[in-house]
């Protein structure tokens, strides 16, 4: 994957992983578009950039997704790059409404990702250097049974990622971000809690694995790699009953 020269969109671009590598892209002479639901932050994360844009999006609306594709046409014709990062996680998933609860993870996580890349694949397809990077996480391995809903729409992102290699192989180069568990606002308490990864320690080693060549079709920390490889290693049912008592 190219680093430099590259017009990309990041969603979710406005707290977290996404606003992280939307500064990193943006560091590296990209011009950068980050679009998520509140204008408050993404003004907060372009604020002071000349190559950072920002676009108001919810992934869970199909009007919504559809105006950004018509911006992005018309306001950045150059775009060659989607890093899908919007996505949500909520630990009340068994002791809340399960089932509208679930809903909403699987619109905004699995949904809400092939929205994106059914909409902007149009704008994609025949640039040079056009690639897509999905998020999925390391939970799309080895669940956390108290986030099942989380957990198997991040699994769905993984199987998506796989088929949408396969279907745009030699056209466009897809990339599935795999984070373990990192300080950030995904859930309340999150940013500070003791032993998920620091961000800055995240997304330093994230940046390492584009810098690669050739790209590493799945970027994975060190963090992630037991739950990437539990099953393979015959771990799983260890690796469950760690996770269970989170």
């Amino acid at each position: 994957m190219k680093l430099t020269g590259n017009t990309i969109l990041v969603t979710g671009g406005g707290s977290g992983i996404g606003q992280a590598l939307a500064w990193q892209f943006a560091d590296r002479g990209n011009e950068v578009i980050v679009a998520g639901r509140t204008l408050a932050s993404l003004e907060e994360t372009v604020a002071g950039r000349d190559n950072m844009y920002a676009v108001v999006l919810d992934v869970a609306d199909d009007a919504s997704v559809a105006a950004c594709a018509e911006r992005l046409a018309s306001d950045f014709p150059a775009l060659n790059m989607l890093i899908h990062s919007a996505g949500i996680m909520r630990r009340d998933e068994l002791t809340g409404d399960t089932i509208a609860i679930s809903q909403q993870i699987i619109d905004i996580n699995l949904l809400g990702t092939i929205r994106m890349v059914e909409a902007l694949l149009p704008q994609l397809e025949g640039k040079e250097n056009a690639a897509i990077c999905t998020v999925s996480s390391g939970l799309a391995f080895a669940p956390l049974p108290s986030a099942p809903a989380y957990s198997a729409s991040k699994a769905a992102v993984h199987s998506y990622s796989l088929s949408l290699r396969h279907r745009l192989q030699g056209e466009v180069e897809v990339i599935e971000i795999a984070p373990p568990a990192v300080q950030t606002g995904l859930t309340p308490g999150q940013e500070t809690r003791e032993g998920y990864m620091p961000l800055d320690d995240y997304i330093a080693e994230t940046m390492v694995s584009f810098e690669q060549q050739p790209t590493p079709r799945e970027n994975l920390v060190a963090n992630v790699l037991p739950l990437r490889n539990a099953e393979k290693e015959g771990r799983m049912d260890e690796v469950l009953e760690m996770l269970g008592n989170l």
